[in-house]
């Protein structure tokens, strides 16, 4: 087990932090923001210091492999400065974080209150791609993990520009970094195809790559410390995805919606009015198995 450390973050002692973890548009962030309007709760959703550890161990895995405590310090010194509440603490959040908390652009403050705070927590994007660092560094985290249908997480991925970054040359490290979590590339065969592939495929092995660090961190926590949500359940049903995390959390936490709802790349089969043929045909060669086991019939 790793080592447990003290962090006070506002003059009190950070236990059982709820991290979300997903895929890009897996809805993670519908339930960070569920989190972070529930009482007693500060949850962030991408603060600038924790994006820039998040993203430098996502991105090169070989910076904390083997330097567990010293890449565990990074984490936790980059959460105890996004976890921070002061008249100047919101300044710099990202629009995400912002909009979660229900701030409009010109308000200006913190997004939460000191008084009654009891538990932090994080749903900063690709966090996923990063977890195992972050639970070394957080032993006592809670994790939700948030599933959805992977043909609509990369149509919803084709569609974000963002997303799209990150496949710009000079900006996949695939060749640079192997394995990548990142991109998904676990063996050789994907290093050798990942450059013929299409932008679908790609997508797609980011999704994988998702799914399968989670289902390496189901084999190491329990069932206090990990849950899984499915996407497509909580939108059918954000009173019973609400019960589920206040059980799992021990606290009251309200029910997660999107707050882009109304978009079409929110909906479930999102995927089947914008993939074409070849695109699904591409996911499910690439991911076609992880899509069969969670129960989504090719």
């Amino acid at each position: 087990m790793p080592q447990r450390h003290i962090l006070i973050v506002n003059a009190r002692k950070v236990t059982r932090p709820v991290f979300v973890i997903g895929a890009p548009h897996s809805g993670a962030e519908a339930v960070g923001r569920a989190l972070k309007i529930s009482p007693g709760f500060h949850v962030t959703v991408g603060q600038r210091a924790v994006l820039q550890a998040v993203y430098a161990f996502a991105r090169k895995p070989s910076m904390y492999i083997g330097r567990g405590e010293a890449a565990a310090a990074v984490i936790r010194d980059a959460f105890a400065q996004g976890w921070q509440i002061n008249s100047s603490s919101c300044l710099e959040c990202t629009p995400q974080c912002r909009a979660a908390a229900g701030l409009r652009d010109s308000e200006v403050g913190p997004c939460t209150e000191d008084r009654g705070l009891a538990r932090f927590g994080d749903a900063s994007p690709d966090l996923a791609y990063c977890a195992e660092a972050v639970i070394t560094a957080f032993p006592d985290a809670q994790i939700v993990q948030v599933v959805r249908d992977g043909r609509d997480t990369v149509a919803a991925m084709i569609d974000d520009p963002l997303a799209m970054y990150w496949f710009r040359p000079g900006v996949s490290n695939a060749d640079d970094e192997f394995p990548n979590p990142f991109y998904g590339v676990e063996d050789e065969a994907d290093r050798f195809t990942w450059h013929g592939m299409s932008i679908a495929a790609k997508c797609a092995l980011r999704w994988r790559g998702a799914i399968r660090l989670a289902a390496r961190l189901r084999l190491q926590l329990n069932d206090d410390q990990l849950r899984t949500l499915r996407y497509e359940d909580m939108i059918s049903d954000p009173r019973g995805a609400a019960a589920m995390l206040s059980e799992f959390t021990g606290a009251t936490i309200a029910a997660p919606v999107s707050a882009n709802r109304r978009k079409l790349k929110n909906e479930t089969g999102f995927w089947r009015r914008t993939l074409s043929l070849s695109d699904v045909s591409d996911i499910e060669k690439v991911a076609g198995e992880e899509l069969r086991r969670l129960g989504y019939v090719p």
